[in-house]
């Protein structure tokens, strides 16, 4: 047209003289098609993703570039390209913002600045990208879910080894507080068989208190403590005879007296 670009409103084109184009200054996105990359740790992957831009300079775009659209996204597939190739599978899955900022950059710097030269502009201002999938070859998906569910387990048997260390220390805690009180111990005693009791629903009947149960209880490994331990003495000194005479004979007079005892 005669005079230049023009802005938006109202304008007369002589036909067979004067011709226009139309620029849409609104932002604009497309599709980038999934790009089959070898990444730094030589692992195969497809990575597409999407690219938003807008036209900052109409007359640039229409007489620099023949088709400012196509050769964005042409600069794009090698850029995403470039990027992934300089990093790790690791490094694409978990800092995806970092990769999409990084080939912004460099889409950013070679649509709108050039430093050669003012004919190499395009006009162009890219405002965003972003990865939308990374997709991976079905055997390496396998592999990365068997490692992940390993580490699970693994992290599953840590945690239940350090409750088990927890749970024996408060066991052993409460162990030695019940042995400094005897009563404890008897409460302790009565629980037991009353839950005993509900499980099997049975009654549980004591002939005697249980004082007198306890003080027998003691007795009886006393007794079988000196079961254990012989009562007479060793030696070849007549003496000594004597004295495990004597205790044999004590020991006897005291059967003695105890079956006395029981037939009263």
């Amino acid at each position: 047209m005669k005079g230049g670009a023009k802005g938006p409103g109202l304008f007369v084109v002589l036909p067979c003289i004067e011709s226009y184009t139309k620029v849409d200054m609104r932002t604009v996105s497309f599709d980038v098609p999934p790009q089959e990359v070898l990444t730094k740790d030589s692992v195969t992957v497809a990575v597409d993703a999407v690219v938003y831009y807008r036209v900052f300079n109409p007359v640039i775009s229409i007489s620099n570039v023949e088709n400012s659209q196509e050769s964005t996204r042409l600069l794009a597939q090698t850029s995403l390209r470039n990027v992934l190739g300089t990093n790790s599978l690791a490094e694409i899955l978990s800092n995806r913002e970092a990769v999409s900022s990084c080939m912004r950059e460099i889409l950013d710097e070679a649509t709108e600045i050039s430093f050669l030269s003012e004919y190499f502009e395009r006009g162009i201002k890219v405002e965003r990208v972003e990865i939308k999938d990374v997709r991976l070859p079905i055997q390496l998906q396998r592999a990365m879910a068997a490692e992940a569910e390993a580490t699970r387990e693994a992290r599953a048997k840590v945690i239940a080894a350090e409750g088990e260390h927890k749970s024996s220390r408060a066991l052993k805690e409460a162990s030695d507080i019940l042995c400094q009180s005897p009563s404890a111990i008897q409460l302790r005693y009565l629980q037991t068989l009353s839950n005993i009791a509900g499980e099997k629903n049975s009654t549980i009947v004591f002939p005697l208190p249980i004082e007198l149960l306890s003080s027998f209880m003691t007795c009886k490994v006393k007794t079988n403590y000196s079961e254990r331990h012989s009562p007479y003495e060793t030696g070849n000194d007549s003496d000594v005879g004597k004295r495990n005479k004597e205790k044999k004979f004590d020991l006897r007079k005291f059967q003695f007296k105890s079956k006395d005892a029981t037939d009263l």
